[in-house]
C-alpha cells in the first residue's frame, strides 16, 4: 500500500465515496417505495401472483453493463449520467423486492389478519397498522441483500465512467497500481457493512417485540 498516494487523493477518494453512496442508496429507497404497491398486488394477485414475480424476477437477469449502455438513449440522457445508473439499479433492486414484499405479507398469519379485522380495521388500515409492520423482518432481510448487492453493481458504472469507488479499480489496472484497487475494495466492503448494519438497525426499531437476533 502507498499510503503517500493515498493522502494526496484523499479528497478525490472522498468525492467518489460520496457517489458511491449516493448511487447505492438512492435506487433502494425508490425501489422499495415501488415494491410496496406492486408486492401487496403479487400478494392479493391469487392465480396471476407467480406470473407477476416471474415477470419482475426476469428483470434481474439483464445484465448491468448492457442496461447501462441502453438507457441513455431510452432516457435522453448523456452516457456519463449518473442518472443512468440510477434507473438500472432501481430495475434491480426492484426485482429483488417485489417477491420480498409478497413473501413477507405471505408470512402474516391468518389469526392475525382475523383479529385485526375483528378489530374494526379497514383493510387500507390494517395492511399499514398490522400487515407490514409484521412483514417488517422478511421485507428488511430482501433489503438487506439489494443494498449489499448495489454496492458492488454500482462498481460496473466505472466501465462507462461514472463516478464512483469502481473508478479506483479501472485507475489501478490501468497504472498497474495495487494501491487504488485495495482502497476501492476496502471502501466498498466498509460502506456495505455500514449500510446492512443500518438496515439492520432501522428493522430492529421498527419491530421492537421481535427477539433480538430474529432480524439478522
Amino acid at each position: 500500500m502507498n499510503f503517500d498516494w493515498l493522502a494526496r487523493e484523499a479528497d478525490a477518494i472522498a468525492v467518489l465515496l460520496g457517489w458511491h453512496v449516493a448511487l447505492s442508496v438512492i435506487p433502494v429507497v425508490i425501489g422499495l417505495a415501488l415494491s410496496l404497491p406492486l408486492g401487496w398486488a403479487a400478494h392479493r394477485s391469487g392465480m396471476f401472483k407467480s406470473g407477476l414475480l416471474s415477470v419482475t424476477g426476469l428483470l434481474y437477469t439483464i445484465p448491468s453493463l448492457a442496461l447501462f449502455v441502453l438507457l441513455p438513449p431510452i432516457l435522453g440522457t448523456r452516457i456519463l449520467d449518473p442518472l443512468n445508473v440510477v434507473v438500472a439499479l432501481t430495475v434491480y433492486t426492484l426485482a429483488l423486492l417485489v417477491r420480498t414484499v409478497s413473501d413477507g405479507l405471505d408470512s402474516v398469519a391468518p389469526e392475525t389478519l382475523q383479529a385485526a379485522d375483528a378489530m374494526g380495521y379497514r383493510p387500507l388500515h390494517r395492511l399499514f397498522a398490522v400487515e407490514l409492520p409484521v412483514a417488517v423482518p422478511v421485507i428488511a432481510a430482501g433489503l438487506r441483500v439489494a443494498v449489499v448487492s448495489n454496492v458492488s453493481v454500482v462498481s460496473i458504472a466505472a466501465l462507462i465512467g461514472t463516478p464512483q469507488l469502481g473508478l479506483l479499480f479501472t485507475q489501478g489496472a490501468q497504472l498497474r497500481f495495487l494501491t487504488p484497487i485495495i482502497a476501492g475494495i476496502v471502501l466498498c466492503l466498509l460502506l456495505a457493512l455500514v449500510l446492512d448494519g443500518l438496515v439492520l438497525l432501522t428493522a430492529r426499531l421498527l419491530t421492537p417485540w421481535t427477539p433480538r437476533g430474529a432480524n439478522a
